[in-house]
């Protein structure tokens, strides 16, 4: 798909088009920084908290376990940075594809009002600004499900297997 088919794909989609484009390229971005994170940095940070907690003489007493807490807690920060945000992008993306479906459709009954209904072509192009960010912002969405459920849950687990290193006593 060429820079001109692009360009023509977003001028029938209507503006709402950009938001949706800019919310998956948000979105996306998000991701790949997660899997990033996951893949390149969790290591460190889960290592140094480990290494931190063995360092420590006392295990047992409760300030031992208030630190344990805080060096966990800071670890299950960082993982689930960003997390929010990006579920966030994939929950906006169909409201967005809503949003131009209602704008489409004011734009029907525009021109609807405008030609008494005669002008079926310059109808067709409000429909078009109806259905194609629809699509879009469904597409957009559901790209984004697995990645955003999935990082979830590895977090989840990177967190406990932090914890689990971490005895106490």
């Amino acid at each position: 798909m060429g820079f001109n088919e692009l360009q023509e794909f977003l001028d029938r989609g209507g503006p709402v088009l950009l938001l949706i484009m800019a919310a998956t390229f948000l979105m996306w971005f998000l991701i790949l920084e997660r899997l990033f994170y996951f893949r390149v940095a969790h290591g460190d940070v889960a290592r140094q908290a480990v290494e931190e907690w063995h360092l420590r003489s006392d295990r047992k007493s409760t300030y031992a376990h208030w630190i344990r807490d805080k060096l966990v807690s800071e670890v299950r920060q960082k993982a689930e940075a960003n997390i929010i945000l990006c579920k966030a992008a994939v929950a906006l993306a169909p409201l967005l594809g809503l949003l131009g479906t209602v704008t489409g459709m004011v734009a029907v009954f525009d021109i609807m009002a405008l030609t008494d209904g005669a002008d079926a072509k310059a109808m067709a192009a409000g429909v078009s600004q109806a259905t194609i960010p629809t699509m879009a912002g469904m597409v957009a969405s559901i790209s984004g499900i697995p990645f955003a459920s999935g990082m979830n849950r590895k977090a989840a687990r990177l967190v406990q297997s932090v914890e689990d290193e971490m005895e106490i006593g």
